[in-house]
């Protein structure tokens, strides 16, 4: 009988096999150390909680994967190398084959489980995610999967590495605390140490506004690598007292936790923290408190201030994140609130301040805060890890530099979090920092394909936990890890391959501008003549932003070709490229606009159109117009007047290839990521609205274009 084993993140969690009733399973319980006996393998299970995967089931399924790998080899038997792709019962397939060895990804599915085989027979499925990857392996054939790349981490020669790995300490808990704050507020926080272990430990913190135990398990890694788990609910959140304000305490609650932390016994003063998102964002946070005890960061798709990122990117207000917004009106989260059937009737209420009441049945405060504070002020610049950094260097007179790991997405809906993170390390030592961005959206290194995009055979990496774990090692315990020498690693969509960088943006960028011509093309140099392209933005009609709301992610490319074909979108395009045009980096639109209206939105779209003439949208931004001198000033604007426009956009690295085209659009609304400006001076927040005629200058006086950087 075959015996599988499971890892995850390099550690070694359970065995399972095929038993009469299905699967059984024997397990190494984190929490006691003690290996259970063999036992039947229920749906709810540590494996699919660790792997985001239904185990059970892929268990079940492995006859029917092994039959996939079987026809793989009869395929490539008089072959030396190639690749198939298929429709299975299992899933869809697509394998390469080199030797004796084949290697399958799974298409057209989120969280993947991509399949190795030898000389036909399947021995392990592969289950990458944001910053871990699962295992699932025949017995005995762990070294022909990436878990060896742990061996240069942990190299079994060494005494101390070997023990262990055969005596893996299991995770005791110490308790949970109430951690005080400055202001006499008080933090839920759970501590997990290293069992049976001497400290002080260093230590890895979570700050979490989503419930400190829920998903607690994919934390106990750390724990059996040795570290101590800090896990904590933010203020007003969970078991934590307070009042639920977003982004607003982080700051001060960050450095008051850290140094709760370095004051503990078992504590080396030593402090990582870890996490995504929200998760993300906390670590930026305490780090701009200037806390001596920070010592690195495992930053995830980072959140950043709230006019370069959300919920209120380039002045407007996301709607998009109104499905967030509604999963924490309540102490604990609710995820079940995310997904509604009538997103389209509860956009269109106004005021925004109405729709609390009126689509969930009661008051939320902190949306009531967000729609109220409609310029950037007190209230949003608080929000702002990266000018709380500036102020506290400022104000101490010495510089921030806390090591980071920066992992992030082309498709990251908090992808300018991210952009403001890069920022700020780009003044860090060598070696500080280090970059992986990759071809992902919010949700991570999970996924091939997005909304019908194929992002390449090599679009997900099987060693993001490796990285993270070299990382802490080096930070936290002194040691020199080659895997963190590079600076940047990044993924080109279309080559579909991963290269690096010594520094982003890249140090050796070229700058191209491409100017927009009255005819609807992109030329290298720009009109002598003015010309214009006119159209007429109606909020009541505004265009759309392809997006499925409930999914919860606002930056997924898609095929926007019928979209183009509204008459208030502007077009402009490349001729047919006759040789590949590789852009890396964000890039600056910069448009001259006249309108009859005091106020209105632009929003551009960098896409790729490919021989068939598919559209697809892989980079945007926007800028809601009064705020064009700064969004703590806003000034509307005259009628006939023209103003000159500056929108950053979202990065990526693509390589527009030849026959291909580059495109670039212009229009004045994007439903269901913005709500639709009314074109009155009120913004995005009235009852009355104005069709508004809106004029791109080009040429002349006015060279509206876009700037790219290319490789």
């Amino acid at each position: 009988m075959k015996i599988w084993n499971f890892y995850y993140s390099g550690i070694y969690y359970g065995s399972l096999r095929a038993s009469e009733k299905g699967v059984q399973h024997t397990s190494l319980d984190p929490e006691t150390g003690e290996k259970r006996d063999w036992e039947e393998l229920p749906g709810d299970n540590l494996y699919r909680r660790l792997s985001n995967r239904d185990i059970r089931a892929l268990f079940l399924m492995l006859g029917e994967l092994s039959a996939l790998s079987a026809d793989g080899k009869e395929r490539f038997s008089s072959s030396d190398g190639g690749v198939f792709s298929r429709r299975h019962a299992a899933g869809e397939y697509e394998a390469e084959w080199s030797g004796a060895q084949t290697a399958y990804i799974e298409r057209n599915r989120k969280y993947v489980r991509d399949l190795l085989s030898r000389d036909g027979e399947l021995y392990a499925v592969l289950m990458p995610g944001r910053d871990y990857t699962a295992v699932l392996v025949q017995d005995g054939m762990e070294a022909y999967t990436p878990l060896k790349c742990w061996d240069a981490l942990y190299p079994a020669e060494n005494p101390e590495f070997r023990e262990a790995a055969e005596n893996r300490p299991h995770v005791r808990f110490l308790g949970s605390f109430r951690v005080e704050t400055a202001d006499h507020e008080f933090l839920a926080t759970d501590v997990y140490l290293p069992a049976g272990k001497e400290g002080p430990f260093p230590a890895v913190l979570v700050r979490t506004p989503y419930g400190k135990k829920n998903g607690k398990e994919q934390y106990f890694r750390f724990v059996q690598r040795g570290y101590a788990v800090v896990l904590q609910d933010v203020r007003g959140r969970e078991d934590s007292t307070g009042a639920w304000r977003p982004n607003y305490y982080e700051v001060e609650d960050g450095r008051d936790t850290l140094a709760w932390i370095a004051a503990q016994s078992w504590s080396d003063q030593k402090i990582a923290m870890t996490g995504g998102s929200y998760l993300g964002y906390v670590q930026w946070a305490a780090a701009a408190s200037g806390s001596p005890y920070l010592k690195a960061m495992l930053s995830s798709v980072c959140a950043g201030s709230a006019f370069v990122d959300v919920p209120r990117r380039g002045g407007t207000f996301c709607s998009g994140m109104l499905a967030w917004g509604f999963a924490m009106t309540e102490q604990r989260m609710r995820a079940d609130l995310m997904v509604r059937d009538d997103w389209d009737e509860v956009l269109e209420i106004r005021p925004l301040g109405d729709i609390p009441e009126k689509a969930l049945g009661h008051a939320v405060p902190f949306l009531d805060e967000w729609f109220s504070h409609r310029d950037e002020d007190a209230f949003w610049k608080r929000s702002s890890w990266q000018a709380a950094w500036r102020e506290t260097e400022q104000r101490t007179g010495r510089k921030i530099e806390v090591p980071a790991l920066i992992m992030s997405g082309w498709f990251d809906d908090n992808g300018m979090g991210t952009t403001e993170a890069l920022e700020l390390v780009r003044s860090y030592a060598p070696g500080n920092y280090k970059a992986i961005l990759g071809p992902w959206m919010h949700s991570g290194n999970a996924n091939y394909d997005l909304h019908g995009v194929f992002l390449g055979e090599r679009a997900l990496r099987y060693d993001m936990d490796v990285q993270c774990f070299a990382w802490l090692e080096r930070f936290l315990r002194g040691r020199e890890i080659p895997l963190t020498d590079t600076a940047v690693e990044y993924y080109t969509l279309s080559e579909n391959r991963w290269k690096t960088a010594d520094a982003w943006p890249l140090p050796a960028a070229e700058e191209l501008s491409l100017y927009l011509q009255a005819d609807g093309s992109l030329q290298k140099t720009a009109p002598s003549l003015p010309g214009q392209n006119a159209y007429d933005y109606d909020p009541a009609h505004p265009a759309v932003h392809i997006i499925d709301l409930s999914e919860n992610e606002l930056e997924v490319p898609e095929d926007y070709t019928e979209e183009e074909k509204r008459a208030d979108v502007m077009v402009y395009s490349t001729e047919v490229l006759t040789e590949p045009l590789t852009v890396t980096g964000d890039m600056t639109a910069v448009l001259y606009l006249s309108s009859d209206c005091p106020d209105t939105d632009l929003i551009v779209h960098i896409t790729d159109v490919d021989e068939t003439g598919r559209s697809v949208k892989l980079a945007d931004g926007m800028l809601s117009v009064r705020y064009r001198g700064g969004f703590d000033r806003p000034e509307l604007m005259k009628p006939g007047e023209v103003y000159k426009i500056r929108i950053r956009t979202t990065k990526l690295s693509n390589c527009f290839l030849a026959g291909h085209r580059l495109r670039f659009t212009v229009t004045s609304s994007a439903k269901n990521f913005i709500f639709p400006n009314c074109n009155t001076g009120e913004g995005y927040d009235s009852r009355e609205q104005r069709i508004a005629h809106n004029v791109i200058h080009t040429g002349g006086d006015f060279p509206s274009r876009i700037i790219l950087r290319l490789e």
